[in-house]
Formats: C-alpha cells, structure tokens, sequence
C-alpha cells in the first residue's frame, strides 16, 4: 500500500501502482470526469500513470494552467495524427503547447496553406470523437532511432540522437506515434472544440541554416462555448493590434533598410514615448534613483566577466571587430555590467548604499526573423531599468520600494488585473547559478516577505529564477484577457 497525500492534509491508502484518474474516482466520478492531469509530488503527469510510491497530489483542472497545457499538448498530437491521414508521407518536428493554444511544425510533401486549415480541423474533429486514450511506453534509445529511422522522418531521429538513453518515451493516440515526455489527458474524447489559426514557416530548432518547416497554429477547448468566446476576443484584440494602430496614428514603422526588428519611432510616438519616459524618470527621482548612461556597445570581455555572455552569448549580435587585431565589442545585449562598472569606479563606503542607478537604456537581442512581432518582439529596444547596491540589511526595504513604484505605475495605468510570480532557483539544479546559497537564501526569503507584506496576490515557480538571483515577475492581463510578462 501507498499513502498519498491531498491539498487539504488528509491522508489515504491505496494499492501500489494505482492510477491518479483511478484515485479521482475514489472520490468522486465527477473530480475524475473534470481532471486533466495531476501534480504528483509537484510533478504534472498523467492521470493515467501509475503511482508506486508515497505521494502528495493535486488534480489539474482546465482552470490550472498545467491542466490547459496538457490539454493543448495532446491537442497536437490529435493534430498530427489528422496530418499524418491526411499527407502521408509527412514529416514530424516539434508540437509543444504553447501560452494560448498549440503547433506542430511539419515537412510536407504537399505544401499546406490557409485554405487547408479547414479540412484538417474537420479530420481532427472526427478523430477526437473515437475517444483514443494516450498510452505511453517508454522506450531505449536503439529501439526508438529504429522506430523513426525505418519511418523515415529525419527530425525525430534528430531529437532522439541528443536524449540519454533511459529517458526516452513515445505518446500512441489511434495511428499515430510520437517521441514525447507527455504529460497528456486521458484521451481525446476531451477535446470538444477545435480552432486551426494560421499557417506560418519556422525554420528546424530555430536556426536560418535549417530547412524552413510548415507551423500550423491553433487552439482548442473542452467546451464549443469556450471556443465562441475565444474568437470574438480575437476579434477585439484584431482593433487593438498595436501594429493596426501605430500605423493608422503614426506612431512608428519599420523599414527593411534599416533591418528587421529595428523600429523607426515617428514624430508623434516620439512625442509619446518622451513623455512616457519623463513620468519615469520623475517617479524614479522621487525614490531616489541616479540618472546614468552607458553607451550601445561594450567590450566582449566585459560580458564574459560577468557571466551574460555564456548565458546569452548565442542570442546577441556577432561581436564587431575593430581595426585592432584581435579586439570584439559587442552591441549592448544588456546594461547590468554596464552599471556594475560605474559602481566600482571609485571606492565605496557602506555609509553611501543604497546607491541606485538607472537608465533609459537601449540593448539589442539578435531574435529570429519567424519571433519578431511589431514592438513585442523586436531586436533593439529601450529599458527603463535600474541597478540598486545594497546592504543586506537594507535588502528588505528596498525590495519593498521597488514593488512600490510598480504599483504606482501600474495605478496610474490602470493595469489592475496581475498576478506576481515568485521566480525561484530549482533545488535540485543548483550547480547552474553563481553565488552563494547563503546570499541566495537572503534574496528568496526577501523576495517572499516583500510580496507578502504588499499583499500580492503570487505563484511560486521553481526553476524560473535568472542564473544571478531570483525575480519577481508582474503577469499582467490586458482588456481582453491577453497575459504579458512586465
């Protein structure tokens, strides 16, 4: 027997090996009938997967983030699955579930427009209604190359050539078979209501060396009124498109002399953007915060010194070389190092801190030309960032500070519909950020403590924190219910 533990403390036993979906039943047909997944010692997995051990669990729900992403996830797999019906002889990418909906990126031998959606959302409709469970089996690395190779679908072999062998799995929903660590709800008789988007190109892992894959886009739901919903939100959101509307009131544009990613900010969002930027730069000045600037390129070393160029090296510009033999500067992918560097140009005394340092600071991210989105994604863009040395004493305060401007902002906005989310260091990954646990510890317990005292309302997540500290990111929900990371 195994005891497994449930969000409200009470404990039960059960046989060893029984299933989440089976343990939701023991307590109500609806609690199983409504569950997607379950997090099992904070695990998501399926409902469907036995449980050897003591457990504590949680049943994910289509309200559960968790339980939408499986519930996307599988929405994929019912995708290729219709594909592979449809064009045989297709070739499988990736189709991960993504913040809103799903894709799978394939090679097809019949090249796939708009006008295709329809018949393969029609196939996959039909297909869900056979109700076809996700069996998983875990497989060795020699028996799953065979699999794809004798199949002969490249970019699978691909994948399975870079896992460890003990680590690989296949996902089988009716005909079709897929490389997949899951997790995926118990069948496909979920899915009710199914959208096709849009069709896009994308090239293989995100590199313009690659061949350029079909990604077909879309979204699905338990309930066709859900559906309904979502596609008049898209339709409100289609007025609201920030590209519709700097272009029709002239605010920016991009021009393909220039380079993608790179906007051009016209007279009249310059105007809105300046004064943008002066209502920041007053409610820093009232918090105490020293203007500085720093320039658009530095040194490669100084972002080896610091550690962003092993973390980000591969998405920033290629270095620029000087007319001195062996010299790189890179443009400025960030400004923390920048910051740094006027911090300890002069000696310090612990009497000064906090000192507080910002800067409406432009950097450059070399991004995909297929992830560029008007100004949301972008290549160049300004921060209104700010650097603080502290005391550890005044770590607390000053965190509580920084939550106080962003409030303020957020009010003076009307941004009032967020979420806080407490990024953390993963504990069982902790070789992979610098600094010491004690200094670490000081940080997420302040972190806690702070959004805590303001009365945030928070997630934890695990895993999320930058390789330097932990964050407090703001999710923010706009007028239609769209979630942006600020």
């Amino acid at each position: 027997m195994i005891k497994i533990t449930f969000p409200d403390g009470s404990v039960r036993e059960y046989a060893e090996g029984t299933t989440a979906y089976q343990i939701a039943e023991s307590i109500s047909p609806r609690l199983a009938a409504d569950s997607l997944a379950a997090s099992v010692n904070g695990a998501t997995t399926d409902m469907m997967r036995p449980i050897e051990e003591d457990a504590s669990i949680k049943f994910l729900k289509w309200d559960d983030d968790e339980g939408k992403h499986a519930f996307w996830h599988t929405s994929s797999h019912l995708l290729a699955e219709a594909l592979e019906a449809l064009y045989p002889g297709i070739k499988f990418g990736i189709g991960p579930a993504i913040e809103n909906g799903f894709y799978y990126d394939v090679d097809s031998p019949t090249p796939i427009t708009e006008a295709d959606l329809q018949t393969i959302e029609n196939k996959m409709v039909e297909l869900s209604r056979n109700k076809e469970p996700l069996v998983r089996r875990e497989v060795p690395k020699a028996e799953a190359l065979e699999t794809f190779t004798a199949k002969g679908d490249p970019y699978k072999v691909e994948l399975i050539s870079d896992l460890e062998d003990g680590t690989i799995s296949f996902y089988t929903n009716g005909a079709f078979t897929d490389l997949c660590r899951g997790p995926h709800i118990p069948n496909t008789g979920y899915i009710k209501a199914i959208k096709l988007t849009s069709v896009a190109g994308a090239y293989w892992r995100g590199n313009e060396k690659n061949k350029m894959l079909t990604r077909i886009y879309g979204i699905s739901f338990p309930k066709k009124s859900m559906l309904d919903e979502y596609l008049v939100m898209m339709e409100e959101a289609k007025k609201r498109d920030h590209r519709k509307l700097g272009k029709e009131l002239e605010l920016f544009t991009f021009s393909q002399r220039v380079g993608q990613g790179l906007p051009l900010w016209l007279p009249k969002g310059a105007a809105l953007r300046d004064r943008l930027e002066q209502f920041l730069r007053n409610v820093q000045k009232e918090y105490g915060y020293q203007q500085v600037i720093t320039p658009h390129i530095g040194n490669k070393e100084l972002y080896v010194t610091s550690g962003h160029y092993a973390k980000y090296g591969k998405d920033s510009f290629q270095p620029i070389h000087t007319p001195i033999e062996g010299e790189e500067y890179l443009l400025k992918p960030m400004n923390c190092p920048h910051h740094c560097e006027i911090y300890r140009s002069k000696p310090r005394s612990y009497k000064e801190l906090p000192v507080r340092l910002a800067e409406f600071g432009t950097v450059y991210r070399y991004e995909q030309s297929g992830e560029l989105h008007g100004l949301t994604r972008v290549r160049g863009f300004t921060q209104d960032d700010a650097h603080l040395f502290v005391r550890p004493d005044q770590l607390l305060e000053e965190f509580e500070r920084v939550i106080d401007i962003v409030l303020y902002i957020f009010k003076t906005l009307k941004f009032d519909n967020y979420t806080a989310q407490i990024s953390l260091r993963d504990p069982n990954n902790r070789e992979k950020y610098i600094g010491s646990d004690e200094n670490w510890e000081k940080a997420e317990s302040a972190i806690m403590q702070a959004a805590k005292e303001k009365g945030l309302t928070t997630v934890v997540e695990y895993g999320e924190a930058a390789f330097y500290g932990p964050k407090l990111d703001f999710m923010v929900k706009d007028a239609i219910g769209r979630k942006w990371q600020l």
